[in-house]
């Protein structure tokens, strides 16, 4: 039989671990729509999301954007990637250490267009950002830079 002292005790640890528990999906958040304009939509498990600015991104989503859509998005080592009308960009991959700044930056751009102002993964390790587009790979050496990729 429980006392009613372990009762709240109880209680307390139940909504301790409630609250705690948001934390672990906020973890997984990689980037944050700056701005969305037009149809942008984000595609996670299966599912079409409304982008809107605030938005967080994962590192297994899809941005698409419609022909009157575009989108600004800052991710947690301070890239920024701007993506144009119709354009489809699959994050691949990513994964940032804020100690270290090492980490691994995988997109494909399907179709459109990305302006990309590479952050602290980049310039720790040039090597680890990377865009694929239908015909190549691009391997990030310098700090900004344009892809486009047709339909």
């Amino acid at each position: 039989m429980l006392s009613t002292r372990q009762i709240p005790v109880r209680s307390l640890l139940l909504a301790c671990a409630c609250a705690i528990a948001p934390t672990s999906v906020w973890a997984t958040d990689i980037a944050q729509f700056k701005v969305a304009k037009g149809a942008v939509h984000l595609e996670r498990s299966g599912q079409r999301l409304p982008a809107r600015v605030g938005t967080h991104l994962q590192a297994t989503d899809t941005v698409i954007t419609g022909a009157d859509g575009s989108a600004g998005i800052a991710f947690i080592d301070n890239s920024l990637l701007s993506v144009g009308p119709n354009s489809v960009l699959a994050i691949e991959r990513y994964t940032f250490n804020s100690t270290t700044h090492e980490g691994t930056f995988e997109s494909s751009l399907r179709k459109g267009t990305l302006a990309v102002v590479s952050g602290k993964i980049a310039k720790q390790s040039p090597e680890a950002m990377r865009v694929k587009i239908p015909s190549s790979i691009l391997g990030v050496r310098g700090t900004e830079f344009l892809v486009r990729a047709g339909d």
